[in-house]
């Protein structure tokens, strides 16, 4: 079947809002296609080049961050200190593995949200669902939840200047390894947790002065200098994403230039309906996210339908079961996989099978149950002799109360009110998820 970017509008389609004016979304749409592009063709090229060694087992991913970007908290520290949270987690899991990483944020794009429902009642008032700020408003008003489509031009505003502020700080020299020390956030330091980072950065140090002894210094090396961080998010509004999408000049292949990476839901991976047509013509390195009722024949159609070249760092398909249903649904699924021969990269979401109500009535994750998913998904892939390529988090660099648990950061139910400021689905903080990082690193060394 011929595919065009907008081929995808022929299909049937889920989690879409429904816009009241369609002749404002047709000027947005117009208007955003004249926008320049927020990524390059090569750099999307260069992130499957480096999937396909995470795949192949020399290297390993870290993808993180945001559940749902905002536009109310949109600041360059929140931004500063999701990147510095990355280059910590990069610098312990690459010194415990031995192997570089690959990190990809949830950032720059990470606007909308699937739902479980198209509506949400309080107090008896309904009214329709909040599906992220590039969709409509999330106070429970009629009139914050009508669908907005100037909402995708502020989005990719937001994204442009989150865009530049992370080039910045990756080529400017905040990722220097001289500056190991910098990258440790202030309400990590006095807690066990930061002095074993700072142990680990002490160490790092002697190895810096041992390189520079031998003539290879920062000024003179640019990986010791710069570090590239990769922007991903779910590509759930089609539009959005259709009027970013552009032919490459060196190729003549489409990419979708909102991100390098883009993924697929759980509830949008249906294999006759619009997100796996659109995002089957597309360059990107790309994931679909697998959860407990996919089937052995199904994940092999679609593994074909997204990746039909069989191409290595083509496709990452992301794993998030659930700690209770990982061990029951995820072997037989990569066994299949394994013995069809097909090429993908396996990460692990520990953060979507884990959502619990408390009693308070606050949505939260145990830290302990994401621990023990992350340990399954690499003790079965140690069982089938295959490869465990990455880890796919939904946290924030800040010092949020939204998920219980971990030893840095003991937080109980009655402790989620005090700093619960999460757009939809709770996040690690920076003590959990560099606490994960740690322990991974074990995992992965054992």
């Amino acid at each position: 079947m011929s595919w065009t970017p907008s081929s995808w509008r022929t299909f049937p389609i889920k989690q879409q809002p429904t816009y009241p004016d369609q002749e404002a979304l047709k000027k947005v749409e117009k208007e955003l296609s004249a926008y320049p592009p927020l990524i390059f063709a090569g750099e999307a090229r260069t992130l499957k080049e480096k999937l396909a060694q995470v795949g192949r087992g020399e290297a390993f991913l870290l993808q993180g961050g945001d559940c749902a970007e905002s536009f109310a908290n949109f600041n360059s520290p929140n931004i500063k200190n999701l990147f510095k949270l990355m280059l910590q987690m990069n610098m312990v899991l690459m010194y415990s593995t031995g192997k570089p990483i690959v990190k990809v944020g949830r950032i720059a794009g990470q606007f909308a949200k699937p739902r479980s429902s198209d509506f949400e009642e309080i107090d008896g008032v309904k009214l329709p669902s909040y599906r992220g700020d590039i969709i409509n408003g999330m106070d429970f008003t009629s009139e914050a939840r009508v669908p907005n489509p100037e909402n995708m031009i502020k989005a990719y505003n937001q994204a442009a200047a989150t865009m530049n502020l992370v080039r910045a700080f990756a080529r400017g020299g905040l990722a220097d390894l001289n500056r190991v020390h910098q990258w440790n956030l202030d309400f990590i330091k006095d807690n066990p947790l930061g002095q074993k980072y700072d142990e680990l950065s002490k160490k790092i140090d002697n190895s810096m002065k041992f390189m520079a002894a031998c003539g290879l210094t920062s000024d003179i090396t640019p990986q010791l200098h710069q570090t590239t961080l990769f922007t991903s998010h779910e590509a759930l509004l089609l539009n959005y994403e259709e009027a970013l999408t552009r032919e490459d000049e060196t190729d003549q292949k489409w990419y979708d230039c909102s991100a390098h990476m883009l993924w697929i839901g759980d509830r949008t991976r249906n294999l006759t309906e619009a997100h796996i047509e659109y995002f089957r013509g597309i360059q990107n390195p790309i994931g679909c996210k697998v959860g407990p009722s996919m089937g052995e024949d199904e994940l092999i159609e679609l593994i074909d339908a997204l990746n039909p070249e069989n191409e290595e760092g083509r496709l990452n398909l992301i794993v998030r079961m659930g700690a209770s249903k990982i061990q029951e649904f995820f072997p037989k699924l990569l066994k299949r996989v394994r013995d069809e021969g097909r090429h993908v990269v396996w990460s692990c979401d520990p953060m979507h099978g884990n959502v619990e109500k408390t009693s308070n009535g606050f949505k939260t994750r145990n830290f302990d149950n994401i621990l023990s998913e992350v340990e399954q998904f690499f003790a079965i892939h140690k069982e089938m002799g295959t490869v465990a390529g990455g880890i796919h988090l939904e946290m924030t660099g800040n010092n949020v109360t939204e998920c219980t648990g971990s030893k840095s950061c003991p937080l109980t139910e009655n402790d989620l009110t005090s700093r619960y400021h999460t757009q939809c689905d709770p996040r690690l903080n920076a003590s959990q998820a560099l606490e994960l990082s740690f322990m991974l690193g074990d995992i992965i060394k054992n």
